[in-house]
């Protein structure tokens, strides 16, 4: 079954072929998904990656954890279940 993770830091010039081809040396990349603000369509400096097998997206974390991109050190980590909002009135 395949793994989300979770990727911070990114530079905000970072594209989403960059990012697959930093993850595609641990493996397969089913997905990448760069955040953008919803206003303003400017990235947001964090996304998800979705890998094949969790094996390949544990040594994925494991090797790319605080390491250097575009200046920025990453911030990679298994992607957590977003907890519910609470609505804005």
């Amino acid at each position: 079954m395949a793994k989300r993770i979770y990727v911070g830091n990114l530079p905000f010039s970072a594209s989403d072929d960059e990012v697959r081809e930093l993850f595609s040396p641990y493996g397969d990349v089913n997905s990448v998904h760069l955040v953008t603000d919803r206003e303003t369509g400017r990235p947001r400096g964090f996304g998800f990656v979705e890998m094949e097998s969790d094996a390949e997206a544990d040594e994925a974390i494991g090797k790319l954890n605080q390491t250097q991109m575009g200046g920025r050190t990453l911030n990679v980590n298994e992607a957590r279940p977003r907890e519910a909002r609470q609505a804005r009135w």
